[in-house]
């Protein structure tokens, strides 16, 4: 079954006014392994994940943009915490791509054919009294990959990957790609935002790397 996955961080000493520039960092990691810079969206919520948005904008980053400049990072961020509120919590959605099964009839049978796809990341950094104080559990900043299937691949697949050698072989090449991707943002985070810890979670609680390791044997 498919699972939400996030990261969430925590920095020794965190002050609040120090937000912008530390969010502006975890975006430049990001950055640096999607290869795109650019800001695709960015919201501030009020008081608790329930209330709607009091700032949102989407920024237009196809050939009508002249120069990405309006939806850098630097600017992206400097425009949507332009007020820093305590009770408010601050998303920039990016891109990158990531490998992605679509299932094809064949006449050998079923076929898992693997495209990059565009795939969006959300990175939220709390104020201190947002929805109760929750950056306890969830972080300073929380990154949310969306659902864990680039990684845990559903059943139709596995079953599609499972028909073949060829596939089989594939799913395991196309899913550790997945993982570098993932893995390198990690590491990046670690050396260069100063974080004091990390926490890799699904939303149901299942171990991530228990769920890889199961995948990645039916496969193999």
């Amino acid at each position: 079954m498919a699972d939400q996955l996030y990261l969430s961080l925590w920095f020794p000493n965190f002050r609040f006014a120090t937000l912008p520039e530390t969010l502006a960092g975890v975006l430049r990691q990001f950055a640096t392994v999607s290869g795109d810079k650019r800001v695709a969206a960015a919201s501030a919520y009020p008081l608790g994940f329930t209330e709607s948005p009091t700032y949102q904008r989407l920024y237009v980053n196809d050939d009508r943009s002249e120069t990405g400049e309006e939806s850098s990072i630097e600017n992206a961020v400097a425009e949507a915490t332009e007020q820093l509120y305590e009770d408010m919590a601050y998303e920039f959605e990016m891109k990158w791509n990531l490998w992605s099964p679509t299932i094809e009839d064949t006449e050998e049978g079923l076929e898992a054919v693997w495209k990059e796809q565009p795939s969006t990341v959300r990175i939220m950094g709390f104020g201190p009294q947002f929805d109760d104080a929750s950056f306890d559990q969830n972080g300073h900043i929380r990154v949310d990959f969306g659902l864990d299937t680039p990684w845990i691949l559903d059943d139709e697949v596995l079953e599609a990957a499972e028909s073949s050698t060829a596939n089989s072989d594939a799913a395991a090449t196309y899913i550790q790609k997945n993982v570098e991707m993932l893995l390198a943002f990690t590491l990046l985070v670690e050396r260069h935002c100063g974080i004091s810890s990390r926490l890799l979670w699904t939303e149901s609680g299942e171990p991530l790397v228990q769920k890889l390791i199961d995948r990645l044997q039916r496969v193999n």
